[in-house]
């Protein structure tokens, strides 16, 4: 008679041995493997120069970096120096050395961030296979790889993809060290850790917590010796990330350039700040929207449990979510009563904490937020799945573990159908299909408990297919799309919701923003200068001077509102006609900058055309006091600066409570003031080398 109570399994610490060599793979593994990593390749490759720039804020700086070792290494927006991107460079690193090698296009620039992507599906694969077996790491791989969110940073160039990337490769290095008690594997994870500190600041400490418990939890020494190894790794993350740190905090201000992002020129203070505590209580001075307060998210949405399932990052990450939670309880139910180091129970552990520790923190956070930030997620759903799913199947004949797998199966498949709702015209037969193909998956594996093997088999495949369905679809949709700006989002628009807020974030949600707009109305510092939004005068994504053919209008909101419930493209680069590139390429070598625009969005444009350094006046929200009105002047009467460009950036100061310097609205009107200007095609240009 069939137990109805939950079995551990009956297994060995330690199953399956550490070192799986290839021998004991069935023929299928390798070619599937091969399968999966071309497929992903392919998806995040294909037609990938359809995206331009991409976020040109990041672009630029790799133009920067390509020409200026000294841009290269301190993450600078132009290669004269005035001023860095808000984040650690290590991800300009990359994509500077690949335009260093082919040149400057948007396939130098993006290709690097496919491969990572490619990269972190083979690595999770790897890290899944090695205590849950081939089958699992498949499953761990194609989950990741066919998020939405992940199809759209692994096409992108945000600091996102090497982040994930380290993170999953940290992720490897644990397993190592659980696996023989290494000093040396948890060195390493902390290393990883470290230079994804360098490539996205504090979110890379999200995982931290979850290696830490793994290792302690399953790492095969004793008690004291375990925490002295965790105390080393902690000394392996400061390391490899505070040598970067002390260099910049060491150089004297006069000989680098000014820390974007920052009040006073600090890269402490971007950390702890703008980019670390401020995102967590939404007290962010200089940003472009103010922060929560009252346990909302202000700007950024309402916070609370199940932001991740509502409409602005629903299609985005969650479509196996409730599944991988599911999972995840049952499994550690099933592993409760295993030996200390089960490596089973370790697997749960290290990334069932991954999941649920970094969602919580992005559900509660009170400050800046974005849909793409639950790209960090993609790996751990795609893992527990993976090593959840393998190990209730396994167990399929225990009542219990049917139960739960079917109730995952039928979970997701509603979950899939309800989120495909959210879009009706998108595939409108897709979601139908989606919940049938479940309901029917779910009720095969439990009849698989009185019948032939063959039926359990079938049912898996139909239940694989099903739930993979709706993000798949997303994923292609995403794929086939170009994505400009500095706040994109996968998949197609989204109407309606669930959880906090309904239709927040949906195209046409309130006010196109999240939460309904910005607090206090209008946007920092009252609107920009020179009115309208960057680059409002043209349509378009500017490469090389010309406008790209087929990608979303500039200047307002992409596609008339929100898509996907980001911002869609809001943000991008100004478009440059060549009439006007003409003008500002003439006597470029004689001025240091070429030009000068508020805001880091609509200098980019301009240096990217051009090729040349344009300053950011107050970095990316023009907000930032750098230069000062003293300092520009000063520039200006050294005859540094050509042209001044109106209309740009936010211009800081007194926007919904975020602060900020006003020294861009105060150059720009000085500007305006002293110098005589002319339109060309729209823009209004002053030469900073006469005088009305």
């Amino acid at each position: 008679m069939t137990s109805t109570l939950p079995v551990p399994p009956t297994v060995e610490p330690g199953y399956p041995p550490a070192e799986p060599p290839a021998a004991r793979d069935a023929p299928w593994v390798r070619p599937a493997l091969i399968s999966l990593l071309l497929l992903t390749g392919v998806l995040y490759i294909w037609g990938l120069g359809a995206s331009g720039w991409g976020n040109s804020f990041y672009s630029a700086a790799v133009q920067a970096g390509s020409e200026s070792w000294k841009a290269f290494f301190f993450g600078s927006s132009d290669a004269a120096n005035s001023i860095t991107v808000d984040k650690t460079p290590a991800s300009l690193w990359v994509m500077a050395l690949s335009v260093r090698l082919f040149g400057l296009s948007s396939w130098s620039i993006l290709v690097p961030q496919a491969l990572m992507g490619v990269a972190t599906t083979g690595l999770l694969f790897a890290t899944v296979r090695r205590w849950y077996g081939p089958a699992a790491g498949l499953v761990a791989g194609t989950v990741s790889a066919l998020t939405p969110i992940a199809v759209l940073m692994f096409r992108f160039n945000n600091p996102d993809a090497l982040l994930v990337l380290l993170m999953v490769a940290g992720a490897y290095a644990t397993v190592r060290a659980i696996e023989n008690g290494s000093t040396w594997w948890l060195l390493l994870a902390g290393a990883f850790v470290g230079f994804g500190f360098l490539t996205k600041m504090l979110q890379a400490l999200l995982v931290v917590p979850a290696y830490a418990l793994a290792y302690l939890v399953a790492g095969p020494p004793k008690l004291g010796r375990r925490l002295w190894q965790l105390v080393l790794a902690g000394l392996a993350v400061v390391v490899s990330a505070g040598w970067y740190i002390a260099i910049v905090e060491l150089v004297p201000a006069s000989m680098r350039p000014y820390i974007g992002g920052s009040q006073n020129n600090s890269l402490l203070e971007l950390t702890l700040g703008y980019n670390g505590l401020g995102r967590l209580n939404g007290d962010e001075t200089g940003s472009v929207g103010g922060g929560g307060g009252n346990g909302g998210g202000g700007g950024w949405g309402e916070t609370g449990i199940l932001r991740m399932f509502d409409a602005a990052q629903g299609g985005q990450v969650s479509w196996l979510l409730p599944a991988a939670l599911i999972v995840l309880v049952a499994g550690l139910v099933l592993t409760l009563r295993s030996a200390r180091t089960d490596r089973l129970r370790a697997g749960l552990i290290l990334w069932g904490s991954w999941l649920v520790g970094t969602a919580l923190v992005f559900s509660f956070m009170q400050g800046i937020f974005h849909a793409y930030y639950t790209v960090a997620l993609a790996p751990a759903v795609g893992a527990v799945v993976g090593m959840g799913s393998a190990l209730l199947w396994r167990h399929r004949r225990n009542v219990f573990a049917a139960l739960t797998l079917a109730a995952a199966i039928g979970v997701t498949a509603w979950w899939s159908w309800h989120m495909l709702g959210w879009s009706p015209d998108f595939v409108p037969w897709l979601r139908w299909v989606v919940l049938i193909g479940g309901v029917v998956a779910a009720l095969g594996v439990l009849a698989s408990l009185r019948l032939p093997a063959k039926v359990a088999l079938a049912s898996a495949g139909l239940a694989l297919g099903a739930v993979l369905a709706g993000p798949a679809a997303y994923a292609v949709q995403t794929a086939s799309e170009p994505h400009t700006g500095s706040i994109p989002s996968a998949g197609p628009a989204t109407q309606g919701g669930f959880g906090p807020g309904g239709g927040r974030g949906g195209r046409g949600g309130p006010g196109g923003f999240p939460g309904g707009g910005f607090p206090g109305g209008g946007f920092p510092g009252g609107g920009f200068p020179g009115g309208g939004f960057p680059g409002a005068t043209g349509t378009g994504t500017q490469q090389g001077g010309t406008t790209q053919p087929g990608t979303p209008p500039q200047g307002g909101f992409r596609d008339g509102g929100m898509r996907g419930g980001g911002m869609g493209g809001l943000l991008d680069a100004s478009t440059v006609s060549d009439q006007l590139k003409a003008l500002l390429d003439a006597n470029a070598d004689q001025y240091t900058w070429v030009a000068a625009a508020v805001g880091s969005q609509s200098a980019s444009g301009y240096q990217l055309a051009t090729e040349d350094p344009v300053m950011a006046i107050g970095g990316f929200n023009g907000s930032d006091p750098s230069p000062t009105l003293a300092q520009f002047q000063q520039y200006v009467a050294e005859k540094k600066i050509h042209y001044f460009i109106g209309g740009g950036g936010f211009g800081g100061g007194r926007g919904g409570g975020t602060g900020g310097s006003n020294a861009g609205s105060q150059i720009a009107s000085w500007v305006a003031e002293t110098f005589p200007s002319q339109t060309v095609d729209g823009v209004t240009i002053y030469d900073l080398t006469a005088t009305k």
